[in-house]
């Protein structure tokens, strides 16, 4: 079992999987995952809540991906120019999607729609900078077939 540091990215759990967004300060981490979380308020998806926002600690154990908030952040979301909100938050996730935001070479259509994180090769999908991917993450999330 091997855990990482904690790392730039939010993450959300959406159904039975949690979603790892990464991306560069101000490229919408944080306004993805509040996306994701009033998706499954509104029904859109089955369940949607926060894990953690702005750090997450990653941590590879069977051949899966875990991800949870570091102690000082749990609960919080921190939304540009509105502040601190405070969440209804899961402990721990597993990973079953990675997003990248504000990726400048994101491919319109990639070779493999993969990654590797911690040695744990996930489903990926990656946006440019003004792109909206919220629908694209729903809809990543709805057409999953879960493991």
């Amino acid at each position: 079992m091997a855990q990482a540091p904690s790392v730039h990215a939010s993450a959300v759990l959406a159904g039975p999987r949690a979603v790892l967004i990464r991306g560069a300060p101000g490229s919408g981490k944080s306004r993805l995952a509040l996306g994701i979380i009033q998706a499954g308020r509104t029904g859109l998806l089955p369940f949607a809540r926060l894990i953690g926002d702005d750090r997450v600690i990653l941590e590879s154990c069977n051949g899966r991906l875990l991800v949870r908030a570091p102690a000082a952040l749990t609960g919080f979301l921190e939304m540009r120019g509105v502040g601190i909100m405070c969440l209804e938050r899961e402990a721990v996730g597993v990973v079953g999607l990675v997003v990248d935001l504000g990726l400048a070479g994101a491919q319109r259509l990639p070779d493999e729609p993969s990654t590797v994180v911690c040695d744990v090769r996930l489903p990926y999908l990656a946006f440019p900078t003004g792109v909206d991917a919220l629908p694209w993450v729903i809809g990543a999330i709805t057409s999953q077939k879960r493991k």
